[in-house]
């Protein structure tokens, strides 16, 4: 699982969320590698406001809870992304951010919460989930799927998505295992997790048997890590735990667990999304 990390300038996840600032606010880029049905990849969208929090001079601490509502589509070429710190103290941050683009219409925002960890008592009740390695684990086929999932490596340990047959005759289980990094190895950091918080494949997929029209409308992730953490577990993947607990008139919930090889909980996740059947 560990890899040597490629050349930020050369990586294709690094290129995706890069920010610049520009005139009190901050720029990002749509990018063609991280295409979904309609517009970017909602995780690399979220990778990038992220990013462009971790770059802010005032910022302090380490994420620990960050939650993107996603308004409408991102069309091609650059965005604006307009930071605010709302308030701070000793020990953490809140802030908000806007996403916008051409008109100024608000297409994204996200509310972020960072702090500064302290060494003391831990305690995780949690324990790695009972499955093969990510080196055990065959690598998913993603020939023919959207661009942003030709841009991460899956190895599905538990609910192996078959698209392109019958859908299911009754629903089938929403719960999946799964080792997901990037297609070109990346270690794991704040960022990353962002965007594979959301790369699980939308509960109904694996329920019914088949693609329907889809789209996160929000979604929280709380960091369970800081930068010290994720370099120590010095990895290029995590296992996802994913599940939902209800379909029902149009929307659907979804949770997730990210893992290191090495049993520590990185981060959580629960989302709220559409969907049309």
């Amino acid at each position: 699982m560990h890899a040597k990390v490629q050349d930020g300038a050369a990586d294709p996840f690094d290129f995706a969320t890069r920010v610049t600032p520009e005139n009190g606010r901050w720029i990002g880029h749509v990018s063609d590698d991280y295409r979904a049905f309609v517009g970017p990849f909602g995780g690399v969208t979220a990778a990038t406001m992220l990013r462009a929090l971790l770059d802010h001079p005032e910022r302090a601490g380490d994420p620990l809870a960050f939650t993107v509502n996603f308004c409408a589509p991102i069309g091609t070429g650059p965005f604006d992304l307009d930071l605010r710190l709302i308030k701070a103290n000793r020990s953490s941050q809140h802030w908000s951010v806007e996403l916008t683009q051409g008109n100024d219409d608000v297409l994204a925002f996200a509310t972020a919460v960072f702090a500064l960890r302290r060494s003391t008592w831990s305690h995780q009740p949690a324990g790695l989930p009972d499955t093969p390695s990510y080196e055990q684990t065959p690598v998913f086929g993603s020939a023919g799927a959207a661009p942003w999932i030709r841009q991460f490596e899956f190895r599905f340990v538990e609910s192996t998505p078959k698209f392109g047959g019958a859908p299911h005759d009754a629903p089938a289980s929403a719960h999946t295992k799964v080792w997901i990094g990037n297609r070109v190895p990346r270690k794991i950091d704040a960022v990353s997790l962002a965007a594979i918080a959301d790369a699980f494949f939308a509960r109904i997929f694996h329920v019914r048997g088949e693609i329907v029209p889809f789209g996160t409308m929000s979604m929280t992730t709380y960091f369970h890590a800081d930068a010290a953490d994720l370099a120590a577990e010095d990895s290029t993947a995590v296992l996802g735990v994913a599940d939902a607990k209800i379909f029902h008139k149009s929307y659907a919930d979804q949770t997730g667990e990210l893992w290191s090889a090495g049993g520590r909980l990185l981060a959580s996740t629960h989302q709220i999304a559409y969907f049309k059947v």
